[in-house]
């Protein structure tokens, strides 16, 4: 046996990656979500003209490029047409066909097309540069704007609400506790000594204090690999297979793991046994008087204690019918019809 507290093995915090007013929370604890449904949204006024005035600038960092782009085709052309004219009147300047003065000319027409050439190329090169950056700078705001939207990020219920509508909220900032209910299990502490008698997938028992005259069905999922050094226990997660109608995530439990089974065998509730000094044993009902009889006891369940020596099947055991009321050996007793 192990007490515990029902836990979600998929537990998130909803909280926002940028600074912000919150504008709605969509959703109350207690709500089923499903995945990439919107929870809270953040005011997004700010933000959305962020990326309006971002989009703005790429449309005229465009119109700037294909300036430059029209640019760089004249500037192409022009520096053909200079290199055409030099390298003719290098061939005509060595037969002294054009004077020096018309050669120089030439020359400098084409250095200074090259000259614009590469100018243009360098342009357009900014330009495109710019518009990248632009592009990028368009994305970043928008993801921000995104940013503002805060989805689920699987089904679940959510279990709690930490902030409401026009609150400040930081990175970091809880809204929401969300769990999955893909996987809901008690995490109990055990007592280290009965570690080799457990392993996963043992039936077990789960009582939930708010309902303890009920067991609800469940089975081990994972054992502890660390044991407290101060308590000397471990914890074992029990998944629950079955809730109550009403059940909180944090509430007390006991679980009863099944470590053994025995399918024919004497047995008492545990409520009948009565000890002296160290002997267990039973009041027994003989002939109107109740006497004590030592015991052996097997493996013990959550309502059934195995007897295997000392009491037979069949016989009438006894016990007060107060809980404040004790028994002695040779006591009168009256067994109920």
């Amino acid at each position: 046996m192990g007490t515990g507290t029902l836990e979600a093995r998929i537990r998130t915090t909803i909280s926002p990656k940028i600074q912000g007013r919150i504008a709605e929370v969509l959703v109350d604890q207690g709500s089923l979500v499903k995945a990439g449904q919107s929870l809270v949204r953040l005011d997004d006024d700010d933000l959305a003209q962020q990326v309006r005035m971002a989009t703005a600038v790429i449309g005229s960092s465009e119109a700037t490029l294909g300036r430059f782009r029209a640019e760089i085709e004249q500037a192409k052309s022009t520096f053909a047409k200079t290199e055409a004219d030099f390298l003719r009147n290098q061939k005509l300047i060595k037969t002294n066909s054009i004077s020096e003065s018309e050669f120089d000319q030439s020359k400098e027409a084409f250095e200074l097309a090259r000259s614009g050439m590469l100018k243009s190329e360098a342009n357009l090169l900014e330009a495109e540069q710019q518009v990248q950056l632009n592009r990028e700078t368009l994305k970043f705001q928008e993801a921000r704007l995104d940013d503002t939207k805060l989805l689920a990020p699987f089904d679940g219920l959510v279990i709690q609400r930490e902030r409401d509508a026009g609150a400040i909220v930081v990175p970091g900032s809880p809204i929401l506790q969300l769990i999955s209910l893909d996987e809901l299990w008690v995490s109990a502490w055990v007592d280290e000594t009965e570690m080799d008698q457990l392993h996963d997938d043992q039936p077990a028992k789960i009582v939930f204090r708010s309902q303890p005259t009920e067991a609800f069905e469940g089975v081990v999922a994972r054992l502890g690999k660390q044991s407290d050094r101060e308590t000397r226990e471990f914890t074992v997660d029990v998944r629950a297979l079955k809730l109550p109608a009403t059940w909180a995530i944090g509430q007390r439990a006991e679980v009863y793991i099944e470590t053994a089974r025995v399918e024919d065998c004497v047995w008492v509730p545990p409520v009948f046994l009565s000890k002296q000094g160290a002997q267990q044993g039973v009041y027994v009902h003989d002939g109107g008087v109740a006497k004590w009889r030592a015991v052996k006891l097997g493996i013990e369940g959550r309502k059934r204690v195995e007897v295997l020596e000392g009491l037979a099947s069949g016989e009438v055991i006894v016990k007060p019918s107060q809980p404040t009321a004790k028994l002695a050996d040779g006591r009168k007793v009256q067994v109920p019809n």
